[in-house]
């Protein structure tokens, strides 16, 4: 599934037979690791996607990005929030996602996946997604306040209503699932971002002046 390359970038084995896709989860010792022109936003924690051309630079406030033009690199970053990587085989289009709790609680997954079918005609069940490093549930403590905004997706919980732990790349899955996106075409399962202070930036871990990882997906020329 998940694998380090040795630029230090986490890439997904599986996704290595679609010759046209470039992808890679980056580590702190892989810096800015893309080989081609950076696509970003100025991440706010919200559900909004945006279009990227084939003109590298920022394309103002968001926390997703989809494309069906070669070449640029679509790119977010973070240190505990969780990246996901969209793939469209069919009509070769990608997405980029920045999810933290403020994003998932939002469905930010799901707002990409309707973009992609909007903006290019995607269908959920020809998507593949990625959900790369993040903060894990043992990690992960956060107040009634947060934990209950995701009673939707965890309906089971009966801990919401108190300070309890929360897994954020679970979430992501399945507001994934429920958009329509195959489970045998969710990878999940990446290593957490707080528990490996060799490896990641993590601001739960460190607070402050801590780094972030660049993720990023980009369709070949």
């Amino acid at each position: 599934m998940f694998y380090e390359d040795a630029g230090h970038v986490y890439r997904v084995a599986e996704w290595e037979r679609l010759k046209w896709l470039d992808h890679g989860f980056g580590t702190r010792l892989a810096g800015s690791w893309t080989p081609g022109p950076p696509v970003w936003v100025r991440q706010v924690h919200s559900a909004r996607c945006v279009p990227a051309g084939g003109v590298a630079g920022c394309l103002g406030e968001a926390d997703g990005l989809v494309s069906d033009r070669p070449g640029a690199y679509l790119t977010i970053r973070t240190a505990d929030c969780i990246p996901v990587l969209l793939a469209d085989e069919r009509v070769r289009a990608v997405a980029a996602v920045h999810a933290g709790w403020r994003g998932t609680a939002e469905a930010i997954v799901a707002a990409a996946v309707g973009t992609l079918g909007e903006r290019f005609g995607s269908r959920p069940e020809d998507l593949w997604a990625a959900i790369g490093p993040g903060i894990c549930a043992t990690c992960y403590e956060v107040g009634p306040d947060v934990a209950m905004r995701f009673a939707r997706w965890f309906p089971e919980r009966t801990d919401l209503a108190a300070q309890c732990t929360l897994d954020l790349a679970e979430a992501n899955r399945r507001q994934l699932l429920e958009a329509g996106v195959g489970a045998e075409r969710i990878f999940s399962g990446a290593p957490c971002t707080c528990c490996r202070a060799g490896e990641f930036h993590s601001w739960r871990r460190d607070r402050v002046k801590t780094g972030r990882m660049v993720s990023a997906v980009a369709i070949r020329r």
